[in-house]
């Protein structure tokens, strides 16, 4: 989901397990973007970013040192401390304020140089330099909380959690990592859409060629969409209003629905027999229309 994300222009901002579903199929969608902005790289407005983002215990370090701009560096170091947490079975940086939580960073990842505080505010820097040198031990940690970790997992999460938001891994690169491919080729061998079923006649002699030329099915059927129009910075300015991002939302869904072949045979419809239908109708997220209501009545 992160891929499309930026693919978009879009950094998310509160990326945490509870804004992360996760159906029986292992499909996971990215939900709650109350805080999401647009990114333009091409746009030449100066911008305006809050350091008010991300909830404190997956918030990157250069939120914590008060940086003046940002990127989608940092729904990576979210992602990160959520492998993280799969990993040891527990919050990796789990501190009371946001200074403790800076401290603890360093404490994992140890004293970063010069050159990674080049974002960081005056004091959050003076604050560094002036702190005893310290090693890094996040492989040493992960391994003490956990002795089934892998040497390509820990690798996955050191690139993901770099103090320097520039080094840090992208989604895309995240998700090409040779750690992943033991469970991509699980998908592609008993989840996937695109390789043979069991039920189908041809499954016998194309299952092996499926999970052997994997990786030209993974370029063939990409698991992770692109978006091949991003967002910018006009089409953030132009909703204005509430009004403004309920037709920009229908619209969406109009053609989101219109691209899915399925809906041609079968459209999306609201079930009128649930039990908060009525109630949904009289709610101000989106006007009724009148065929909507007078089959309610």
């Amino acid at each position: 989901p992160e891929v499309l994300l930026h693919s978009a222009n879009i950094l998310h901002r509160d990326i945490k397990p509870g804004n992360l579903l996760v159906n029986s199929d292992c499909k996971l969608k990215i939900c709650d973007f109350g805080l999401a902005r647009v990114d333009d790289p091409n746009s030449q407005a100066a911008r305006s970013l809050t350091l008010e983002v991300v909830t404190q215990y997956y918030r990157a370090p250069e939120l914590l040192m008060g940086a003046q701009e940002y990127s989608a560096a940092i729904d990576i170091w979210s992602a990160g401390c959520i492998f993280a947490e799969l990993l040891s079975r527990s919050i990796l940086f789990q501190a009371s304020n946001p200074l403790s939580q800076l401290d603890l960073i360093m404490d994992l990842l140890g004293t970063p140089d010069l050159s990674d505080l080049t974002s960081a505010c005056t004091a959050a820097r003076r604050y560094i330099l002036r702190l005893p040198k310290r090693r890094p031990k996040l492989a040493t940690t992960i391994w003490s909380m956990s002795q089934t970790v892998t040497e390509d997992a820990l690798h996955l999460l050191e690139h993901m959690l770099m103090f320097n938001p520039k080094q840090r891994s992208t989604a895309a690169s995240a998700l090409s990592h040779p750690y992943l491919d033991e469970a991509r080729l699980r998908y592609h061998s008993c989840m996937c859409t695109c390789c043979p079923r069991p039920t189908s006649s041809a499954y016998q002699h194309q299952r092996h060629a499926c999970l052997q030329h994997q990786p030209h099915l993974m370029q063939q059927h990409h698991p992770e969409p692109v978006c091949l129009t991003p967002m910018s910075d006009n089409e953030e300015l132009a909703i204005t209003d509430v009004h403004a991002a309920r037709l920009k939302l229908a619209d969406l869904v109009m053609r989101i629905n219109q691209l899915d072949p399925r809906n041609r045979t079968m459209p999306l419809l609201l079930n009128r027999q649930a039990v908060n239908f009525r109630g949904f109708l009289k709610t101000p997220m989106m006007p009724p229309s009148p065929a909507s209501l007078g089959a309610a009545r």
